[in-house]
């Protein structure tokens, strides 16, 4: 059964239990593994902040400020959405765009192997690969809410999701590591065959119906479809609580500092925490996928987010590589439980006939909001002098307060456990009218 045909026995109110079609598990899985551990600032990170310190020597702003700017296209995310929500390309709206969007990542990969090692040169390569990683990646959002709405297992297809991003940090922890202990044209080559792997599966096994549009009709059904999230409570109710989890001010790229700087570890060594923070965010990854079924998400959403304010507290006694891997390894699980069940929220959440443009825009929310805070960050100690240790206690702190908000998400969204039948949210602007909220 292809692609399209195993969605068409959805209706438009409630489905029965049904069973999740291998061919999109396939894709899902092979597909977020590699356009998770194929981005820049995954495979490319390590390799990456290694050459801007030890080589160029800037800032820990400035450092963070290359990321922020490097994660530009995931920002824009919803316009990738529209095009593969509205904009058939060769009559499909996911088929091509997976190969086209892999196919420009491995050029743009291959592409920054060879530019000058100078800020701008590296970033403006880096940033024509996420443009093309960020297509690729909507299409795969947009069938993870398709499915996840048509067979009720926004639950499960959440933590499958998280499951294979928890694989790509096992992997990319050592692999990064030694990545940037070499040639960094071995980093980006690396990075080029990692994405180009998704294209046969695409081929395979992204089948779709035709779709026949004129020009009219997709400025039409584009138009349509911006009416739809513009008006869904639900959608902004959802983006609101993520953006308030991720705003907590960051410290990856402080942390990084710490650990060159500081306690002086190598490159490899650092790599190879990720690897920790893998293998725990696959335990939580199993563990929410039973959870969900037993609890609502309400109460999944305040154990979640009050476990991953806890998390970040062990980093304040970050003096050897012994507790480096206690701390990396117990943040990630907390941290990944809470993001599980806010990617539960966001699939939930997101309107019928919009999946693209919907997930898309809830996923720009939380790049914006994780990239911006590191720079936040960073500032707090380059210009206003904060310890480190302060700042992982603000940013616990603030995490916290998020648990203030759960009560507040409207019932239609979180009364539910998966596995039930649920009814799907209507393209309607009174879709709250009817809801109960707390």
């Amino acid at each position: 059964m292809g692609y399209a045909q195993s969605l068409m026995s959805s209706t438009a109110g409630t489905q029965k239990k049904q069973e999740i079609p291998i061919a999109i598990l396939i894709m899902i899985g092979i597909g977020f593994l590699a356009t998770t551990l194929g981005q820049p600032q995954v495979i490319g990170r390590l390799p990456l902040q290694n050459l801007l310190l030890n080589e160029l020597h800037i800032s820990q702003t400035q450092m963070a400020s290359f990321f922020f700017m490097l994660g530009l296209p995931w920002y824009f995310k919803p316009f990738a959405g529209i095009l593969t929500d509205a904009f058939p390309l060769a009559g499909t709206r996911r088929r091509w765009y997976t190969i086209i969007g892999c196919s420009g990542a491995v050029l743009s990969w291959i592409f920054l192997g060879t530019v000058p090692h100078q800020y701008s040169s590296l970033l403006y390569a880096a940033l024509a690969v996420n443009t093309f990683m960020v297509v690729a990646s909507t299409v795969l959002g947009a069938i993870m809410v398709e499915a996840g709405q048509t067979y009720s297992a926004t639950g499960r297809l959440t933590s499958l999701r998280q499951f294979v991003q928890g694989i790509a940090s096992i992997i990319n922890g050592p692999l990064s590591g030694l990545l940037a202990s070499g040639a960094f044209g071995i980093a980006t080559g690396s990075g080029a065959v990692i994405v180009g792997a998704v294209i046969p599966f695409a081929w395979f096994y992204l089948r779709e119906q035709r779709v026949a549009a004129t020009d009219v009709g997709r400025f039409k059904e584009a138009g349509e479809q911006l009416k739809v999230i513009f008006r869904s409570k639900t959608l902004w109710i959802a983006a609101g609580f993520m953006f308030l989890l991720y705003v907590a001010p960051g410290f990856t790229t402080p942390l990084y500092y710490v650990q060159n700087n500081v306690l002086k570890f190598s490159q490899q060594s650092i790599g190879n925490l990720g690897m920790f923070e893998g293998g725990c965010a696959l335990l939580a990854a199993v563990g929410y996928s039973q959870i969900c079924k037993r609890l609502p998400l309400r109460n999944l959403l305040y154990i979640a987010v009050g476990l991953a304010a806890l998390g970040a507290l062990p980093f304040l006694a970050y003096t050897s590589y012994t507790i480096a891997i206690v701390a990396h390894s117990v943040n990630a699980f907390f941290f990944t439980l809470a993001e599980l069940a806010v990617m539960d929220l966001a699939l939930r959440s997101t309107p019928k006939g919009c999946e693209g443009l919907g997930f898309a825009l809830l996923m720009s929310v939380r790049n914006l909001a994780i990239f911006g805070t590191d720079i936040l960050g960073s500032k707090l100690i380059d210009d206003y002098k904060m310890t480190f240790h302060s700042l992982v206690i603000l940013n616990a702190g603030s995490t916290a307060l998020v648990l203030i908000f759960v009560r507040f998400l409207p019932d239609i969204l979180v009364r539910g456990r998966d596995n039930e039948t649920v009814p799907v949210l209507p393209a309607a602007k009174n879709e709250l009218e009817e809801a109960d909220l707390p």
